[in-house]
């Protein structure tokens, strides 16, 4: 029997978190800097707690604007500490509904920023780090914020998506690009199957990529969001694999 996490984005001002959360084992939770408040987030906690899901911190760069996929040069200072930031407000609401933070994964622009720039990426490990060596971050799959999360000796997670296509080497096609998300129900399972029994992705150019999955995502956001969630739990249950957080 296999195991996987399936995590997705939530706290994001979306009418769907609470019928996505029985399908995923970890929730990725908007600070405030993308989306959300910390009403919202204080909701969304909770409701990760009945729903027995890991809590997560999501952020990101200060974008409510354009929901955090505007690309912006920070020095490694700024970044750090809009990270650090993040983090104090989301564990003091945590800790005060008695739960712990779990995992930390970064949001749009600064997430695919950091994949590709080292010295983004351990910025933000660096962050995490600092603020609890226990927390779990999530990054792209061999990426460059798995890399150096890894040199600082910080755990990891790898990150696959099941609603995203993929590029040549290994990055995810860019939003801008027409054939960037997966809207067919059937192709989403089908990636997620292929990326976690093969440990393979098939590429926009129909190219194998090796990946290593110990994570898949779901976008909260995605027209379709809870029923790839649905679809996706239920495949996998039928395939043996259990489904647990990190």
């Amino acid at each position: 029997m296999g195991v996987i996490d399936i995590n997705c984005d939530m706290g994001e001002g979306f009418d769907n978190d609470e019928i996505i959360m029985p399908f995923i084992s970890s929730a990725n939770i908007a600070c405030g800097y993308h989306a959300g408040n910390e009403r919202i987030m204080k909701q969304t906690i909770e409701l990760a707690q009945k729903n027995n899901v890991a809590v997560g911190a999501h952020p990101s760069f200060f974008d409510k604007g354009n929901f955090g996929r505007t690309e912006m040069k920070l020095a490694a200072e700024e970044i750090y500490d809009i990270i650090i930031l993040q983090l104090r407000l989301i564990e003091k609401i945590a800790r005060f509904q008695h739960a712990k933070l779990h995992h930390v994964k970064p949001h749009g622009a600064l997430y695919n920023m950091s994949a590709k720039d080292p010295a983004m990426a351990n910025a933000i490990a660096n962050a995490v780090k600092d603020f609890d060596e226990d927390l779990i971050l999530f990054g792209l799959s061999g990426s460059h914020s798995i890399k150096e999360a890894e040199r600082l000796n910080l755990k990891t997670a790898s990150e696959v998506f099941a609603d995203r296509t993929y590029q040549d080497d290994g990055s995810l096609t860019p939003r801008s690009q027409t054939n960037a998300l997966i809207e067919d129900t059937a192709k989403s399972v089908a990636q997620a199957l292929q990326m976690i029994t093969e440990k393979k992705i098939t590429s926009v150019n129909g190219n194998e990529i090796s990946i290593k999955a110990d994570t898949i995502c779901v976008h909260g956001d995605g027209k379709k969001a809870a029923e790839f969630a649905e679809a996706i739990y239920q495949n996998l249950k039928q395939h043996n694999i259990d489904i647990k957080a990190i």
